[in-house]
């Protein structure tokens, strides 16, 4: 007995190499600066904030340590670490959550 997809012809068109999500992506975490974890090939982790980036490039802003440019090729995983960073008001010695919209915290 045959199947009753045995006739049927697959698409073999290939997936687009570019969806343009991955630009939208760095973008939003850059424009919230949320705090973010990237995982390089080698199995080293480094955590910071989203500064820059390009087409080939981007640029991890850390506290406390030097700011990194890592080759996107060199990039296994970014996860966001699920916080904002801390924007110190000058003056006042209080940190406070930078809010996209606007809002206080």
């Amino acid at each position: 007995m045959k199947s009753p997809l045995a006739g049927r012809r697959r698409s073999k068109s290939t997936p687009p190499g570019e969806t343009g999500q991955e630009a939208l992506y760095l973008r939003s975490l850059s424009d919230r600066q949320v705090i973010v974890n990237v995982k390089l090939r080698d199995g080293e982790t480094v955590r910071g904030w989203i500064e820059y980036f390009d087409d080939v490039m981007l640029r991890l802003t850390r506290d406390g340590a030097p700011n990194l440019f890592i080759y996107k090729h060199q990039i296994r995983s970014i996860s966001e670490a699920g916080k904002h960073r801390e924007v110190r008001t000058e003056g006042t010695g209080k940190a406070r959550r930078r809010v996209s919209n606007g809002e206080p915290s």
